[in-house]
This record gives C-alpha cells, structure tokens and sequence, in this order.
C-alpha cells in the first residue's frame, strides 16, 4: 500500500513540474524589458521631429532662431545641388576617419601592452590617465604650434578623443577577466598566442565595444570643434560661416548632418557587437 501511494504521489508531482517552470519563465519575463521591438532607438528622434514641425506649424517657434523642419529641408536640398555640402561632408568624413582609425589603432595596442603586462601597466596607465584628465580640446593652442594650422592638427587631435576612451575600457575588461581563466588556460598548456587568442580577446570584446560607441561618437563632436579653427572647408566650417551670417537654417543642415552620420555610426556599432557577441545572453539580446 505504500507502495502504491508513493507511487502516486510520484505520478502525481511529475505533471506539476513543467507547470512550475512555466510559473517561473513567466516571472523571469516580468523582470525582464521583454521582447526587442525593431528600429526601437528612431522613436525617440521621429518624436523630436514630429514636435518640431507641430510647434512650427503653430507659430510657436520664432523662425529666425529655429527654423521650421521644411525650411531646413530647402536649405539642405540648395546646398546639395550647388555642391557645397556634399564637398564639406567629404572633408569632415575623411578628417573623422583618418583620426578614428589612428586613435582606434593605438588605443587598441596600449590597452593589450597595458593589459597583458606589469611593465606596460606601470608605463602606460598612468600617463593614459594623465592625458585624459587634461582637457582634450585644451591641447588644441599646444598642437597648432606643434603641427601647425593645417590638416595634421585636426587628425591628431580626433585621434586622441577616440584613442582614450578605446584604451580605458579594453583595459578595464582586460583587467576585469577572471584569474580562474588564466589559471584553467595554464592548466590546459596554452601557448600565449592561443590565450590570447581564446582568453583575452573574447574577454576583452564588450568592453572594446563599450569604448569603440564612446570612440565613434567622440571623432564627431571634436570635430565640430576642429573644423571652426582656420578650416577652409568642412560641416563645421559651414556652420561658423553661416553663424556670422545669421543664417540658422544653415547651421541647422550641419547640426542634423552631424546627427544623422553620428546615429549612422553609432547603430552600425551595435549591430557589429551584438553579432561579435551573439553568445552572450544580456537584457538587451
């Protein structure tokens, strides 16, 4: 008899279980954001320009300082069709990539060196983290009379936005791998290539990613600046004509090339990253 009650009891408890997993998927979803919904991250500025043409619409907005989204529009259709703004949109993206690539560069190799060594870490790190206590934009007097008032000064200047942040967060996550690793790849014999290889840079990676967003997105705004300082050509030239024209519209063009190329870049990073990391399994997957 007991047997048989055990038995039952056995029966029983066996159908509960998948409904008690159920129960908790449930619960692990409500604490979850839930499921990604496609082209989610242009909801926010399709809202900002639905409110801009309504607040235009409505002579809320002084069309000297801000002008209506349609006013902008045939600015930026005029500048295309003489070719001014395609040649200063060339410009700035040479300028940005030049600088991005020698920064991305060199923050990758002082991240690796200071990661993967004492020496490098006592030489590197702490003067990595000098440099990005001094104000970027401040070294800007000290490079023109170092490299002059040419093309050179603007590169290097980018070059350095871009490389800090790069080499901060491939170090912080070079830093941040877990000894059990290192002491598991010893274990197994593997050459140094192979740990870094199969180790590091798969440790490394979503920090690197962290860096490279902050990467891409500081080349263009240092280059708003570099380009207003006795630039002949470029976005950021057009614009500080345009401010001692009055002419907003203009200035607006550039400001919305600036964010269309930034999101551009900054979306084009992510998807880089999310298929780089497909295997990991993190709220926003």
């Amino acid at each position: 008899m007991t047997a048989v009650t055990a038995t039952t009891h056995t029966t029983a408890a066996a159908p509960l279980a998948p409904v008690e997993e159920a129960h908790q998927v449930r619960r692990r979803r409500r604490l979850a954001p839930g499921r990604r919904l496609p082209a989610t991250r242009l909801v926010g500025p399709v809202v900002v320009l639905v409110l801009w043409i309504a607040a235009s619409a409505a002579g809320l907005l002084d069309p000297g300082a801000i002008p209506a989204p349609w006013t902008v529009l045939e600015t930026g259709t005029r500048l295309w069709t003489d070719g001014t703004l395609p040649d200063d949109i060339l410009t700035s993206l040479q300028r940005a990539a030049s600088g991005f690539v020698i920064g991305l560069t060199v923050g990758i190799l002082l991240a690796l060196v200071s990661g993967l060594t004492r020496t490098g870490e006592a030489l590197i790190d702490g003067t990595v983290n000098l440099n990005r206590a001094i104000p970027t934009l401040g070294l800007i007097p000290l490079f023109i009379l170092w490299l002059g008032i040419g093309e050179t000064f603007k590169i290097a200047i980018i070059a350095i936005v871009v490389y800090i942040p790069i080499y901060l967060n491939t170090h912080a996550a070079l830093s941040g791998i877990d000894s059990r690793f290192v002491e598991l790849a010893e274990v197994q014999g593997l050459s140094k290539l192979r740990f870094i290889r199969e180790v590091v840079i798969p440790g490394a990676l979503p920090g690197f990613f962290v860096g490279l967003r902050l990467g891409v997105t500081g080349s263009w705004l240092g280059l708003v600046v570099l380009e207003q300082i006795n630039a002949t050509s470029g976005l950021g030239y057009m614009m500080f004509q345009a401010q001692n024209y009055g002419q907003t519209d203009v200035i607006l063009v550039g400001l919305v090339v600036y964010g269309v190329f930034g999101l551009i870049s900054d979306s084009t990073v992510r998807i880089i990253e999310r298929r780089v990391l497909s295997w990991r399994r993190t709220l926003s997957s």
